[in-house]
């Protein structure tokens, strides 16, 4: 079955395809993303912390912030094996994106101790830094001696309501700023709504939030830069998940068919239900090898290459996961529609994932422009 397929001459790659492997037969993934919805939360705590204690959310920070310093190759396949075992925990928003800005910040207490926290579960730190509609939207901030105070709303949030601290994208005229909020600062509060998959999203409202200058972790083109390769880290690792999402909806219908029976026959020796199989498979392929070559890309040739591979990488995904699952919900027949059944979320999983951080024809617009101004 299609699997991103890189070179692996340590053997890292496939102990973290076996790791997530073996965590997913202790938390299932289609269960736990059911009892999570049940609850209304917007993370699954004891979850994530496991996950941070197998090194996965600090996994591309650099070792002398308490991460594991390992880089994008391995969050790719790590990101992968996720969406294969349907762990719903947001790691791409909260582990990625959060890595990358604190990566990017100059050197302080502040930074030190949030990347840390980070890497060991302690502190979950969510992104403060879109409109409704995904758009950047810096909130707006006064600079007032040694404070700064934040008024505005930020939307798509990640684990609003869970986050013990928030890096706001703000700005003071002229001066762009990464600052980094507490959740308990006065004047924070936040709000929830479920998304396609039942997982919430949410706001956070900032009204006279006021911290120490030190809070500052960096400022205009630093800010830019961190978020620039933010957003690039953590469609790829988005773009991974997908990738195996689609790959085990393929798997799991493909295992489905050659058990369901019609006409006597399993409807698997049907040459239609082949045929449908094998736009399914190539689509699973072709994810795949996106996603190798932005990685190879990357290494190879960063820049410009490289951050189109990655559009590309994600837009091939997000189409091909959607279309996957949607025909996987065709060839199990009615019962494909219902909650009970696990492929029906592998499908609304599919559609909320390729909605972040850009849906499919908005990247391939974003390609064509970036490539005309090259």
């Amino acid at each position: 079955m299609p699997q991103i397929d890189l070179d692996d001459e340590d053997g890292t790659l496939a102990m973290l395809r076996d790791s997530v492997a073996a965590f997913a037969t202790t938390t299932g993934g289609a269960t736990s993303l059911r009892e999570r919805r049940a609850a209304g939360s917007d993370l699954d705590l004891a979850q994530w912390r496991a996950m941070a204690d197998a090194g996965w959310v600090g996994l591309t920070l650099p070792e002398d912030l308490g991460g594991v310093g390992l880089g994008l190759r391995e969050q790719v396949v790590l990101s992968e094996s996720i969406g294969r075992a349907l762990l719903t925990e947001p790691l791409a928003q909260l582990g990625v994106f959060s890595s990358v800005l604190l990566a990017a910040s100059g050197p302080g207490e502040t930074r030190d101790r949030l990347a840390r926290g980070l890497a060991d579960g302690s502190r979950i730190v969510s992104q403060v830094w879109q409109d409704t509609r995904g758009r950047r939207h810096p909130l707006d901030a006064s600079l007032t001696g040694e404070t700064v105070t934040i008024d505005g709303t930020g939307h798509l949030v990640a684990a609003p309501r869970t986050a013990t601290d928030f890096l706001v994208m703000a700005r003071t005229g002229k001066e762009l700023m990464l600052v980094a909020v507490d959740a308990k600062t006065p004047g924070f509060s936040h709000s929830l709504r479920p998304t396609v998959d039942g997982s919430m999203i949410g706001s956070a409202d900032f009204e006279g939030c006021t911290v120490p200058t030190d809070q500052i972790l960096c400022r205009n083109t630093q800010v830019e830069t961190a978020f620039a390769d933010a957003i690039e880290a953590t469609r790829l690792a988005l773009a991974s998940e997908l990738a195996g999402l689609g790959a085990r909806a393929l798997e799991i219908t493909v295992e489905f068919t050659k058990e369901r029976v019609q006409f006597g026959k399993p409807i698997a020796s049907f040459q239609t239900i082949q045929h449908r199989l094998v736009d399914m498979w190539s689509d699973s392929e072709f994810a795949c090898a996106a996603q190798a070559n932005a990685v190879e890309t990357l290494a190879d040739n960063p820049g410009l290459a490289a951050s189109l591979a990655i559009l590309a990488a994600k837009a091939r995904a997000g189409d091909a996961a959607v279309s996957i699952t949607r025909r996987a919900i065709h060839l199990h027949g009615a019962m494909g529609f219902t909650d009970e059944c696990d492929i029906s979320l592998y499908m609304k999983r599919a559609t909320n994932l390729n909605a972040t951080l850009g849906q499919s024809e908005e990247l391939r617009l974003e390609f064509v422009s970036r490539e005309r101004a090259a």
